[in-house]
């Protein structure tokens, strides 16, 4: 399967999550199952040089040779500044802070790159048919990318979604559909196959230290670098999440590229809402044909989702161990 994968990673970032690391990481391993292209980096999780230079690092430490292209800075519309205060805060309790002691950190730098839209939208429609697209951080650069190529929509073979949330305690809107709110709708409605898997399925998941020991086990330069930088991000969520582990969402779309009967499934629409204090960058979703009420609704746009609903973590991590052991 040809792939593309856009993304938001903090490896080596202190209090920065690590799940599109390990999505990374299993990509790679998956060879030749997978065929990773190209990695694309948009601001989210990370800003975006910070982001650049995690998959740069990844990668050199690693030894696989990918194509990094380098994307949005800010969102479409979305103010990026309350964002970026939240999400790069540093981390005020020393004892924290030192999980991250003796982890190499990447350096934010903006390095010649192609831009990621542009990069993204060419590959697949260069390919019609031919190309998956995961898209495991906010969806700025693939709405750019449809923006630039309307044609893309129809292009690619499908594009998997790490994004929204529906009936999560303590969430009203996840990270990567509220930092840009625009994009998302873009996406959602562009008419493209999409495969969601939103915070519902994702904190299903769980990664201890001890399965992290098990899975790393190899002695390979990718297992190797897991283990240091997924480490402290574990101990991490324990202490500020009250976690027996971390969830790693962004993995799950990888995983389900390669084994879908991990996950059950059923079609929905989706769409993300643009207005509101306490709504914007809220995620609903409906059945097709199921409202009992639709007073002061619009048609929905593009063509149902495939959303993703309940995981076998057991079975996750198998898969997990199975392919890093062959990377």
């Amino acid at each position: 399967m040809r792939l593309i994968i856009d993304c938001d990673p903090g490896n080596g970032v202190p209090g920065a999550n690590v799940d599109d690391g390990l999505a990374l990481a299993l990509a790679l391993a998956a060879k030749p199952q997978l065929d990773l292209e190209l990695i694309g980096i948009v601001a989210g999780n990370t800003p975006r040089e910070l982001g650049f230079a995690a998959a740069g690092e990844l990668l050199r430490q690693t030894g696989y040779r990918v194509p990094l292209a380098l994307g949005a800075a800010c969102a479409l519309i979305e103010p990026p500044a309350p964002w970026r205060a939240h999400l790069d805060r540093p981390i005020a309790d020393p004892h924290l802070a030192s999980l991250w002691d003796g982890v190499p950190r990447p350096q934010a730098a903006a390095l010649p790159a192609p831009d990621a839209a542009i990069a993204i939208g060419e590959l697949i429609c260069n390919n019609p048919g031919e190309i998956t697209l995961a898209a495991i951080g906010p969806l700025t650069n693939v709405a750019q990318a449809l923006q630039l190529y309307p044609q893309m929509a129809q292009a690619v073979k499908e594009i998997v979604i790490m994004g929204g949330v529906f009936n999560v305690e303590g969430y009203i809107k996840d990270t990567n559909f509220g930092l840009d709110p625009e994009a998302a709708r873009r996406v959602l409605s562009s008419g493209a196959n999409i495969t969601l898997a939103p915070l519902d399925v994702t904190t299903q998941t769980m990664l201890t230290q001890e399965d992290l020991a098990r899975l790393t086990q190899p002695d390979t330069p990718l297992c190797r670098y897991l283990r240091a930088t997924t480490q402290p991000w574990i101990d991490y969520s324990r202490q500020t999440r009250h976690l027996p582990g971390c969830w790693i969402h962004d993995a799950l779309v990888i995983a389900w590229l390669l084994e879908p009967q991990l996950v059950t499934t059923e079609e929905y629409f989706v769409d993300v809402a643009l207005e509101g204090a306490m709504t914007r960058g809220s995620s609903r979703r409906w059945q097709p044909g199921s409202l009992r009420l639709t007073v002061g609704m619009p048609e929905p746009q593009g063509k149902p989702v495939r959303v993703m609903q309940q995981v076998d973590n057991a079975r996750l991590l198998a898969l997990i161990g199975a392919t890093l052991a062959r990377g």
